[in-house]
């Protein structure tokens, strides 16, 4: 019958199709191995616990913040053992921005990169050429295209709290910087009041969308035409996957310099609870190598996680230049905080950012509760504890 490994993924075309496409060519090319995907929602892939996976799967695609969970307790392996040193290496020097150390934490590689992303801007091409706007370049542009009507963003919980660092650094500060506070209230309290006004001029739907289903309201409808930040699908630009291709590129200018997004992206893990750790550690590599990466995975809809890929013509000319457009964006990315026990920060904070964008109130008392629920997950006191 041979070997049989299992992998969790999550649910959308750029997160399942390449594990599929990239496992049925590993098999022809080893007839001893079969690899079965199961898919979750992009919610649970956000919410379930790592600690609930890796005794059920090979085979685990996650996203960075779970490194420091996953070295402390070791639930994934740690690829540089496994993985030769040419390999690891060279997946470092073709790493999008920070992809690759990001699942490094305690000098232990818990995933390979094999997926990009980080908040960009997109467009409709039509709908702005229809308005007589052109694409915007500064910050003031997009509020003036947001009082036309014409702007979307996704602002559920999750995406209104990486988009709160986001303007934290605009307005000069660095998160996580200090083990008390997460931001210091001045700083805090003006990035509610950048994400709350431009909020003010969009529908409310924002709040009910993620980056996909701002996507699909953007190409599938004839009234948003730009979204000055959401975490990049560059399935949206490729020939016949939408109704209307977007196109994409880098973060408007506040001031005087770009926004810089938060890093997002997923990494391909091995769990130590694996029966048969060789055959996944020869997958993983194989999916993560630059070859496959640049041609058959990102081919089947994947957002690859090697530069190689991000750089080549052929996928450029397929997607509208999304990856060349795109790049800077990743490259100045900001990486979140891996610690053990920044998730149980992570699932609640976003609700007050969210809150405070929908309906106003303190400014300063919710930089206040953030702060305290920073400091709770630092000392293991938080809610959220399935996290840690």
């Amino acid at each position: 019958m041979g070997i049989i490994l299992k992998g969790m993924t999550w649910n959308h075309t750029r997160g399942y199709l390449p594990m599929v496409a990239t496992s049925q060519r590993y098999s022809e090319l080893h007839p001893d191995v079969q690899i079965h995907w199961d898919k979750r929602s992009l919610q649970q892939f956000a919410d379930m616990p790592l600690q609930q996976l890796v005794d059920a799967y090979d085979l685990l695609v996650i996203d960075h913040p779970w490194a420091g969970y996953a070295a402390e307790q070791g639930v994934l392996l740690p690829l540089h053992d496994f993985l030769s040193a040419d390999y690891m290496e060279e997946q470092a020097a073709g790493s999008v921005g920070a992809s690759h150390s990001s699942y490094i934490f305690h000098d232990r590689q818990t995933a390979l990169a094999i997926d990009a992303a980080t908040p960009v801007a997109s467009w409709r091409p039509d709908l702005l050429a229809a308005c007589d706007a052109g694409v915007p370049d500064q910050w003031e542009d997009v509020l003036s295209l947001a009082k036309a009507g014409k702007v979307a963003f996704p602002a559920i919980a999750i995406d209104s709290l990486m988009n709160f660092y986001m303007f934290c650094l605009a307005l000069g500060e660095t998160p996580f910087l200090d083990q008390d506070e997460m931001i210091s209230r001045e700083t805090g309290k003006l990035a509610l009041d950048k994400l709350r006004e431009l909020a003010s001029l969009c529908s409310r739907e924002v709040f009910q969308r993620n980056p996909i289903a701002t996507y699909e309201a953007m190409s599938e409808g004839n009234t948003l035409a730009y979204c000055p930040f959401a975490y990049g699908y560059s399935n949206y630009s490729r020939r016949g996957y939408a109704a209307h291709l977007l196109e994409f590129g880098d973060l408007v200018h506040y001031e005087e310099k770009r926004l810089q997004s938060t890093l997002g992206g997923t990494g391909l893990a091995v769990s130590s609870s694996s029966k048969h750790k060789e055959q996944a550690l020869a997958y993983a590599a194989f999916a993560a190598d630059p070859m496959t990466q640049r041609t058959l995975f990102t081919e089947a809809g994947g957002q690859p996680g090697h530069r190689s890929a991000w750089e080549d013509a052929e996928n450029n000319r397929r997607s509208l230049n999304y990856f060349s457009q795109t790049l800077p964006a990743l490259d100045r990315a900001f990486v979140r905080p891996r610690y053990n026990g920044y998730l149980s920060f992570q699932d609640h904070a976003g609700d007050d950012v969210r809150e405070y964008m929908m309906n106003g109130g303190n400014a300063a008392e919710v930089i206040g509760k953030l702060n305290r629920l920073y400091r709770d997950s630092r000392t293991g006191t938080g809610r959220g504890s399935h996290h840690v």
